[in-house]
């Protein structure tokens, strides 16, 4: 980094006490709180490629939650920083309610490298308004009203979205919402006797990151697709975390071989710099808003400013040397964890891993809390899966090279150490 804080207009501007304090009482005190508590009062500031900086402190940081896979592409990626700028000198937000180039070119692009017929695109700002409308879609579709989800799934926490995920994120606000079913993930049986009639979707994430990367059976899908056809019901993937390279291939579902109803993306097609996710849907289900065209409206989704930085992301997603890399990467983390298990076998059963979607298994449900904060004093950024603590996840940036991913692995071979000790596990 060149660039020191003094030269900057944004960051590291007070002191650090003061922006705690600024943040506890105008923004979430349960935050503050808590990281203090965990002496974790981490605050962004420098920040670039797989690295952030405390504002203050200089401590830093490989960034391997990566906000879910915001940060796909690092921090500040110079081609998609680049993007924005070149958009900004023309473009702004635009009108939803009209035509509009840039969203029709970034949708063309999304036809392209989506799987199966799935060419039709509506745009939002973020994940969980792109989950309400695949339910908005299916039930407006099939006129039927059931919605089965996983147990321990994460879709959002925006309203159809909240209801198909875990209770702990929808119990202060009282009763679910009628006709969502949750299910345990990956079993066929409980989902054959939980589908009916009045089925009108199955919203799966491909792996539940918030669950602690469980991997499907490799025919899991396909079942599900299956059962889904022969009831009339709509197969939605939610690709928020798993989608634009994550596991190797530009959607998870791939490795699947199955082709959904809908497909939904969002956090990494922000490339970390401008908002911007999307319901993708096969052709024929476009029938429901020629029908209906105005019965679902984004005034920021699709913003014709973004839409440049979303197709940058694309374009860098999907390029062969990319996926390649990313599939090199994950052979290294495979090695590395093979050879963690045996070194730590007193903490860690396993790595759970498609690509670099990855969760660290151990033995008990303190372990991720607990490898959370070893890690941070290590200088990993990692975060235990909240409906499943045994398991924290790891995530880093997408364009990482060999040297960092050895960095990584040396950061958590010690944290696994301090946290078997801390535990005295034997």
């Amino acid at each position: 980094m060149t660039e020191s804080v003094e030269s900057m207009k944004h960051i590291g501007q007070d002191i650090k006490d003061n922006i705690i304090q600024r943040f506890a009482q105008y923004v979430n005190p349960g935050k503050a709180e808590t990281f203090q508590a965990y002496d974790m009062q981490f605050v962004f500031g420098r920040r670039e490629g797989p690295y952030v900086w405390d504002a203050h402190t200089g401590k830093r940081l490989i960034n391997c939650h990566c906000n879910g896979g915001v940060f796909n592409l690092g921090h500040r990626n110079p081609k998609i920083v680049q993007a924005l700028k070149e958009s900004l000198d023309e473009l702004d937000i635009g009108n939803h309610h009209l035509i509009s180039e840039q969203r029709a070119l970034l949708a063309e692009k999304l036809a392209r490298l989506m799987p199966g017929d799935i060419e039709g695109t509506v745009f939002g700002v973020g994940g969980g308004e792109a989950i309400d409308l695949a339910i908005k879609l299916a039930r407006g579709y099939t006129g039927k009203f059931k919605i089965i989800s996983a147990q321990g799934g994460y879709h959002g926490h925006t309203g159809f979205a909240l209801a198909t995920g875990d209770e702990q994120y929808r119990a202060p606000f009282g009763p679910n919402l009628p006709g969502f079913v949750q299910i345990p993930f990956n079993d066929i049986d409980a989902l054959s006797k939980a589908m009916d009639e009045n089925t009108a979707a199955v919203i799966f994430e491909t792996i539940p990151a918030t669950l602690g990367m469980p991997l499907p059976d490799p025919d899991y899908y396909k079942k599900v697709g299956e059962i889904c056809s022969r009831h009339g019901a709509l197969l939605i993937i939610d690709e928020v975390q798993t989608g634009l390279g994550r596991t190797g291939r530009l959607w998870g579902i791939e490795h699947y071989e199955t082709v959904p109803d809908i497909i939904v993306i969002g956090k990494g097609l922000s490339g970390g710099i401008y908002p911007m996710s999307a319901t993708c849907f096969r052709r024929k289900y476009m029938d429901f808003f020629r029908q209906n065209p105005f019965i679902h409206i984004s005034t920021f989704g699709g913003a014709e400013v973004g839409c440049p930085v979303a197709a940058a992301v694309l374009e860098e997603s999907s390029h062969p040397d990319f996926l390649q890399n990313v599939n090199n990467l994950a052979s290294v983390f495979t090695y590395a964890f093979a050879e963690l298990k045996k070194k730590h076998s007193r903490i860690l059963v396993g790595l759970r891993q498609l690509g670099l979607m990855m969760g660290i298994e151990m033995v008990n449900e303190n372990c991720g809390p607990l490898l959370t904060k070893a890690c941070y004093d290590h200088g990993i950024l990692a975060i235990y899966a909240n409906n499943d603590k045994r398991v924290c996840q790891l995530l880093p940036p997408l364009i990482i090279d060999k040297k960092v991913a050895g960095e990584i692995i040396s950061g958590i071979d010690a944290a696994l150490k301090d946290a078997a000790d801390f535990l005295g596990l034997k």
